[in-house]
C-alpha cells in the first residue's frame, strides 16, 4: 500500500488514492479507503445528465471526511466541503504529513474540483460569435472540440488592420507589431483568430442556448418548468429587493438610507460583515470587472426607458396590484425608470442536427455585445477601443509613463471624450460607475506602471549593452540591448507587466482570501505556478511537455481537452508552451502554441457577468482612518458621497495611503440576503428620464439578468452540474439548532420567498429539464419527487441572484456560494488558458527579462519571502502587498504583519484558516473589534 500511495503523489490531481500513514490507522475510514480504491477513478460522463454533481460515493465520503462527510451526502450541497482539512483547525484530525487524514481530505477536494472543471469544459461552452455550428458538426473531418481556428474570427475587410493580417488570404495571421504587445482593442491575442476576445464581440454562454431566456417560454421544457409565471417584471424586482435584499437597521435615523446623518462622527449603518475579507477586496472586484466586460456604450444602454417594478406582489398566491399603503411600507418607487439593455441580435437562430441526432440552436435567442476586451489586459487603465484610449494621458516629459500630478491621475478636461456626468473625475480609460475604490486602484497601478519604467531605466543605465530579452519578429535573431529600447516599447512592456501583476494578484491573493480554505489556496496557486512547482523541476518539465503535446495524441477531442486540463495542474497554466528550447518569435506555433480554447473561442459568458453581482460586499459607510492614529475611526463617510467627481476631491484631500489603510482595516459585507447597501436601493441618477431620478440597483440586477436570459437558480445549478433543490426549505441549513437566531432568520427568509414566488399544483407528466435526471435515471418532472397533484414551491422561478445569496451551506471560508464558485472553476482557468501573453508568449521576447522577473518575483530584484506563514505555507511577500509597499512606502508599518492584503489588516490570522474576528497584537484598542 505504501509504495502505491507514494507513486500516486506524483500526479496529485490524477491519482489521489487515500492512504493512511501506517502508524495512524483509522479502521472504519481505512476500510472505506480500500473500497474507494477498488471503485477506481470515476469515469467522465458522455452525457451532461450523468455528471457527478460534486457528490461522491459513500466509501469516498467516509474515506475523505468520516461521518460528517457521510451526512453531507444527503444535502444538495457539494461533498468536498465536509472533508478533513478543508475547514479550520478543527477539521484536521491528529496526524501530519502527506498521508494524514487532513492531507487525504484536501487531495480528495482537489480531485472533485478537477472533475468539475473537466466536466464544465466538456459540457458548458457555447459561443455566440458564429462558431457553434462547427463545434457541433466539426469541419473538414476535424471534430468541433478539436478545432483551433474559426473563419468567424477573421478581421473584416473594413477593419484598419485587415491587410496587415493577410486580408483575403485563406488563413489570416497576425504578425509584426500586432503581436509584440497587447493591442488596445484586444485583437491578435490569438494570432490565428484576430477578433477573438476583442472589444465588440458577443458574450458567450455557459448554459445550453435553449435554456437561456426562460421568461419567453420558447420551448416545452421551459414552459413546463415555469408554467408561464415569469416576465421581465414578474415576480416584481423592487418587491424582491425591499423584502429580501434590504439591510436591517437598529437606528435608521443614523443611516438615512446609506447617506448618513451629515455628521461623520455620528453616522452609522448596520451591515453583516465578513470576518476574513476587507473593503479593499470589494473594490478590487469592481476594478476587475471594469477590465473584463461591459454591456454599456459609454455608460449608457439603449435609448428606450422601461419600468422597474414596485407594482405587484402575491397575496395568497395571487398577483395583486400594490396599494399606496403597501408601497409606502415597502419603500419602493413605481416611478423609477431605467434604460433598456442593448440587444445585438434578436432574430430567430438557425438550428442544426448534430451527430448524436439532437438538434441545437446555433446561438442564443438574443445576444449582447461586450464593449470591453475580454482579456486580462488592464484595459480599464490603458483603453479598450479608440475612444477610450484617448482618455489615457501619457506624461509629455516621459512618454513611457502615465501622467501623474503630485502622485495622482489628472482630471478630465473639456477636450476629453467623456459624458457630462464624468466631469471632475480622474482621467482613465473606463470612467463609468466611478467610485473612491476605482480611484484608489487606478492611481495605485498608474504609480506601479511608472515605478516599473523608472526601475527599467535604472537597469538600462547600469547595463546598457546587455541583452534585454526583447525581440522583433521581423528580425528575430537581432539582440535588442537595454539601450536600444524605445519609450513606446517601455510603455507597452509596462502594460504587459501591470496586467500580469493584476492577474497574479487576483489568482493567488484575492481568490484564496475570497475562498479561504486549503483546497483553494493550493488550487489557485497551482493555476499560476503548478502543484509541483519548483520542488520537483524534472517532473514539472515532463508535465509541461506532455501537456503541450497531448491534444494531438487522443482520437477523442473531449478526452484530449480533459487530459490537458488535468495535466496543466502539474506545471501550472502560466507559461505553458513557453519553455521549448526551439521557441521562435517568428513562428506561429511558438507564439500561439500554448493557448487552448477547448474547441470554443474565448469570451466571457453572460453567466459569468451575473455571478459577479456582488453588491452586498460594499458597506454604506467607510470607516475612515488616518495613518497617524490607525487604531482610531475618525469618521464614517458615505460611500455614495465618493462617487464620480466627488471621488477626486475625497482622494486628494484625504490621501491615497489613508484611504488604502481605511479599506484595508474595514471588513466588507457578507454575500447574503438582507445585506445590500441601503444607498444602492436609493441611488440618485440625474440622467434618468423619470419622476424620481432614482434607481434601485438591487432590483436592477434582477432585471438585467432577466434581460440577458440568465436561467433561474435551480436550472442554472443543473446546467453547471450541481444538484437541484426541491423546496424553499432547502435554503435552511439542517445543521442549525431549532430556535437559534440564525435558523429563525433562515426560516423567515423561506417564508418570504414562498410569499414572493408562490406555489403551484404540480403535474408529474411535465418533464422540466434534460440537463439532469433523477438518481434512478428517470426524467425530472414538475413535481420534483413529490406525488402528482401535490402543492409544491415555485423553486424553479427563484432568480439566480436571490438563490445564490440564500444558499445556507458553503465550504469553509467561502465568501461566495458554491453556485457562483462553479462558474469560476470554468472561466477563471479559461481566461488563463486562452491568453497567449500568459501562456506561450509569457517570455522575455515580449516582457523583457527584467519585466518577466518583475512579475515572477512580485517586483524588482529577487523573490522576497514573507516572515509570516500563510496558514502553514511559506510564501513570498504577496504581489499586492509588494505593489502597495512600492507605491505607498508610508504603509510599511501597517503592512508588515499582513500576509494577504485582502485579509483585514488588524485581524489576528490564525494558524489554519480561522475565521475569528479578534485583533492582532497592537490593534487591541481598535473599536472595530468591540462590536
Amino acid at each position: 500500500m505504501y509504495s502505491v500511495c507514494r507513486a500516486l503523489v506524483v500526479f496529485p490531481l490524477l491519482f489521489v488514492a487515500a492512504c493512511d500513514s501506517e502508524d495512524k490507522i483509522d479502521l472504519p475510514s481505512d476500510k472505506a479507503c480500500v473500497a474507494m480504491i477498488l471503485e477506481g477513478l470515476k469515469a467522465l460522463p458522455k452525457d451532461r445528465a450523468d455528471r457527478f454533481q460534486a457528490k461522491v460515493s459513500q466509501a469516498s465520503a467516509i474515506c475523505r471526511g468520516g461521518q460528517r462527510a457521510l451526512a453531507g451526502r444527503q444535502t444538495p450541497w457539494v461533498d468536498w466541503g465536509n472533508y478533513w482539512g478543508t475547514g479550520d483547525a478543527a477539521s484536521k484530525p491528529p496526524g501530519a504529513g502527506p498521508f494524514s487524514r487532513a492531507a487525504r481530505g484536501v487531495r480528495g477536494a482537489l480531485l472533485d474540483l478537477e472533475y468539475q472543471r473537466v466536466e464544465l469544459i466538456t459540457f458548458n461552452l457555447f459561443d455566440n460569435n458564429g462558431t457553434f455550428r462547427d463545434y457541433v458538426l466539426g469541419r473538414n473531418n476535424v471534430p468541433g472540440p478539436a478545432l483551433k481556428v474559426w473563419p468567424a474570427l477573421r478581421l473584416p475587410a473594413d477593419h484598419p488592420d485587415f491587410k496587415a493580417v493577410g486580408g483575403d488570404a485563406p488563413q489570416q495571421q497576425c504578425t509584426g507589431d500586432l503581436i509584440r504587445k497587447r493591442t488596445v482593442t484586444g485583437i491578435c491575442n490569438d494570432i490565428l483568430n484576430p477578433l477573438m476576445g476583442s472589444s465588440g464581440q458577443l458574450f458567450g454562454r455557459n448554459v445550453e442556448f435553449d435554456t437561456a431566456f426562460p421568461d419567453s417560454g420558447a420551448n416545452e421544457l421551459t414552459r413546463n418548468r415555469h408554467g408561464n409565471r415569469l416576465s421581465l417584471l414578474n415576480p416584481d424586482p423592487q418587491v424582491i429587493s425591499r423584502r429580501l435584499f434590504t439591510r436591517k437597521q437598529s437606528n435608521p435615523d443614523l443611516c438615512r438610507e446609506g447617506f448618513g446623518t451629515g455628521d461623520a462622527a455620528k453616522s452609522n449603518c448596520d451591515y453583516q460583515a465578513a470576518p476574513f475579507f476587507n473593503v479593499l477586496a470589494a473594490f478590487w472586484i469592481q476594478f476587475m470587472t471594469h477590465d473584463w466586460f461591459s454591456h454599456l456604450d459609454e455608460g449608457h444602454n439603449d435609448a428606450e426607458f422601461i419600468k422597474v417594478g414596485c407594482e405587484v406582489q402575491k397575496i395568497n398566491n395571487v398577483d395583486q396590484p400594490l396599494t399606496p399603503e403597501q408601497i409606502e411600507k415597502l419603500g419602493c418607487r413605481p416611478g423609477d425608470r431605467i434604460d433598456r439593455g442593448y440587444v445585438a441580435q434578436a432574430d430567430p437562430a438557425d438550428r442544426v442536427t448534430g451527430p448524436d441526432g439532437k438538434t441545437y440552436a446555433t446561438r442564443a435567442a438574443k445576444t449582447m455585445r461586450n464593449t470591453n476586451t475580454a482579456w486580462w489586459d488592464a484595459s480599464q487603465i490603458y483603453g479598450y477601443d479608440e475612444r477610450s484610449a484617448k482618455r489615457v494621458k501619457r506624461d509629455p516629459a516621459d512618454n513611457a509613463k502615465l501622467l501623474l500630478t503630485n502622485g495622482y491621475l489628472p482630471v478630465f478636461t473639456d477636450g476629453d471624450p467623456i459624458n457630462p456626468e464624468w466631469k471632475g473625475q480622474e482621467s482613465t480609460a473606463f470612467p463609468d460607475n466611478w467610485t473612491i475604490g476605482m480611484s484608489m486602484y487606478t492611481n495605485i497601478f498608474a504609480r506601479e506602471h511608472n515605478a516599473f519604467v523608472d526601475e527599467f531605466r535604472k537597469q538600462a543605465k547600469a547595463t546598457p549593452d546587455a541583452d534585454c530579452g526583447l525581440r522583433n519578429p521581423a528580425d528575430p535573431k537581432k539582440v535588442i540591448r537595454y539601450s536600444d529600447v524605445s519609450n513606446e516599447e517601455i510603455y507597452d512592456m509596462g502594460r504587459l507587466v501591470v496586467a500580469a501583476e493584476i492577474a497574479k494578484i487576483h489568482t493567488t491573493e484575492w481568490t484564496p482570501q475570497l475562498l479561504y480554505d486549503e483546497p483553494l489556496y493550493v488550487a489557485m496557486n497551482a493555476n499560476w505556478s503548478g502543484l509541483i512547482g519548483t520542488s520537483l523541476p524534472i517532473i514539472s518539465k515532463v508535465l509541461q511537455d506532455v501537456t503541450r503535446n497531448v491534444l494531438g495524441k487522443s482520437e477523442d477531442p473531449h478526452k484530449s481537452a480533459q487530459i490537458y486540463s488535468v495535466m496543466a495542474s502539474g506545471p501550472g497554466i502560466i507559461g505553458i508552451g513557453s519553455h521549448d528550447k526551439h521557441w521562435n518569435i517568428a513562428k506561429a506555433d511558438s507564439v500561439n502554441g500554448g493557448v487552448n480554447h477547448f474547441g470554443s473561442p474565448f469570451n466571457f459568458p453572460e453567466e459569468f457577468v451575473s455571478v459577479y453581482r456582488l453588491h452586498p460586499l460594499v458597506p454604506d459607510l467607510i470607516e475612515y482612518r488616518d495613518l497617524a492614529n490607525p487604531n482610531d475611526i475618525t469618521a464614517k463617510l458615505p460611500v455614495v458621497e465618493t462617487f464620480r467627481g466627488k471621488a477626486t476631491d475625497a482622494m486628494h484631500s484625504r490621501g491615497l495611503a489613508n484611504w488604502t489603510l481605511s479599506m484595508g482595516r474595514q471588513r466588507l459585507g457578507l454575500l447574503t440576503l438582507r445585506n445590500h447597501p441601503m444607498f444602492m436601493q436609493n441611488l440618485k441618477m440625474d440622467r434618468l428620464q423619470s419622476d424620481t431620478k432614482k434607481i434601485d440597483l438591487a432590483a436592477l440586477d434582477l432585471i438585467r439578468d432577466r434581460e440577458h436570459g440568465i436561467p433561474r437558480f435551480n436550472e442554472f445549478r443543473r446546467q453547471y452540474g450541481l444538484r437541484q433543490l426541491t423546496t424553499f426549505d432547502d435554503f435552511i441549513d439542517p445543521t442549525l439548532k431549532e430556535g437559534t437566531d440564525e435558523r429563525k432568520e433562515q426560516e423567515d427568509i423561506v417564508r418570504t420567498m414562498r410569499e414572493i414566488y408562490g406555489q403551484h399544483t404540480c403535474d408529474s407528466s411535465k418533464v422540466i429539464t434534460d440537463a439532469q435526471h433523477n438518481e434512478d435515471k428517470s426524467p425530472i418532472n414538475d413535481c420534483l419527487g413529490k406525488a402528482n397533484g401535490s402543492v409544491i414551491d415555485n423553486i424553479e422561478d427563484v432568480d439566480l441572484n436571490v438563490g445564490i445569496l440564500a444558499e445556507p451551506v458553503r465550504p469553509h471560508g467561502y465568501a461566495i456560494s458554491e453556485t457562483q464558485f462553479v462558474v469560476f472553476i470554468l472561466n477563471a482557468s479559461r481566461r488563463l488558458f486562452s491568453d497567449r501573453f500568459l501562456t506561450s508568449s509569457y517570455r522575455p521576447e515580449f516582457y523583457s527579462k527584467f519585466g518577466l522577473d518583475w512579475v515572477n518575483n512580485n517586483g524588482p530584484g529577487p523573490v522576497r519571502m514573507d516572515r509570516h506563514q500563510s496558514n502553514g505555507h511559506d510564501q513570498p511577500v504577496s504581489p499586492l502587498k509588494r505593489v502597495l509597499l512600492r507605491t505607498m512606502p508610508e504603509l510599511a508599518g501597517q503592512l508588515e504583519p499582513v500576509v494577504n492584503a485582502f485579509d483585514p489588516w488588524a485581524r489576528y490570522r490564525d494558524d489554519y484558516y480561522g475565521l475569528d474576528w479578534k485583533p492582532r497584537s497592537g490593534a487591541e484598542s481598535d473599536p472595530a473589534f468591540k462590536k
